[in-house]
């Protein structure tokens, strides 16, 4: 197979995205029904975190496992990534001894770079401008529960953030539409999520106008990690972009709810929300090792 990566979700087509989804529901039934699937029995996978993560280490870890294959850990402290070695030289070295690469870090630049100098596949496990990973699960979620999800109309409340990014590269590839609200001065910039249109999404002062006739509502924490200093300033500008019921109850009747977790009851969501009856969080959490199961095994293997 050609060296292929996961830098951002533009890095796949929509053709082998429609085989990720059938292969994550085939990988998840086998899990539901605790039967091996050990496709990558004796390949490694190296998780670099510049950045912490519950879900990313656990979804990732437990996923290798079940794969069949082992998974080295590396921390800021263990990897000094680009500091004690320059990143060109960690990337020779570390794909020379394992068969993937997992990096969660600062800098969409750093994991490109990295890549450039890699003998194995990348994966973005989160980065300030993406978040791949996430919105891979995500939409297999959706399709799980209410099909596919072209056509529909996704409402994204909150920050102009990774995740926004990667929803609108996302709609512009399986041709969909976002629906967009952010405060003021925390807009989703176009260039950064790097579509080539404005087409596949449309934007909103309102947030209830965002949510109005949505299939899905979805939303993220106001301040993402590296940008604690701002957590106040945040807040006061965020005030008026909390998921409530009234949100939901705009969009309709059988719209989901979706955060990418840890979520804050009473800021960006209220708890009715959340842990009411149309969230599916707890499914699109666990998703994450799932789909990301079958990226893996697509990245190494090609199609099965």
């Amino acid at each position: 197979m050609d060296l292929k990566h996961y830098l951002q979700f533009t890095d796949l087509s929509a053709g082998e995205y429609a085989y990720l989804f059938e292969r994550a529901a085939l990988i998840k039934r086998k899990f539901k029904g605790y039967e091996k699937h050990h496709t990558l029995a004796d390949r490694t996978l190296a998780m670099i975190f510049e950045k912490a993560s519950t879900r990313t280490r656990v979804s990732f870890e437990a996923g290798m496992y079940q794969l069949g294959g082992s998974v080295v850990h590396l921390t800021t402290g263990d990897s000094q990534l680009g500091r004690a070695e320059p990143i060109d030289d960690s990337a020779k070295v570390i794909s020379r001894m394992v068969d993937l690469v997992m990096i969660r870090t600062y800098g969409q630049d750093k994991i490109e770079q990295f890549a450039r100098h890699s003998r194995v596949p990348v994966i973005n496990g989160l980065t300030n401008e993406f978040h791949p990973c996430q919105i891979l699960a995500d939409i297999f979620t959706f399709i799980e529960h209410r099909g596919s999800i072209a056509g529909k109309t996704v409402a994204w409340v909150g920050d102009g953030n990774n995740m926004a990014n990667t929803w609108l590269q996302a709609a512009e590839l399986l041709d969909f539409t976002v629906h967009v609200s952010t405060p003021g001065g925390y807009e989703v910039d176009q260039a950064v999520a790097g579509i080539r249109s404005g087409a596949s999404y449309k934007v909103f002062k309102n947030p209830m106008d965002a949510c109005r006739g949505a299939d899905l509502v979805t939303t993220d924490v106001w301040t993402s990690m590296g940008y604690e200093a701002e957590n106040e300033a945040r807040k006061k500008a965020f005030a008026d972009w909390c998921v409530d019921s009234d949100m939901m109850r705009a969009a309709k009747p059988d719209a989901l709810f979706m955060h990418c977790l840890p979520a804050h009851r009473g800021e960006e969501v209220e708890a009715d929300v959340i842990d009411g009856p149309q969230s599916v969080v707890w499914d699109e959490a666990e998703n994450r090792m799932h789909a990301q199961k079958a990226l893996m095994e697509y990245l190494l293997l090609g199609r099965r």
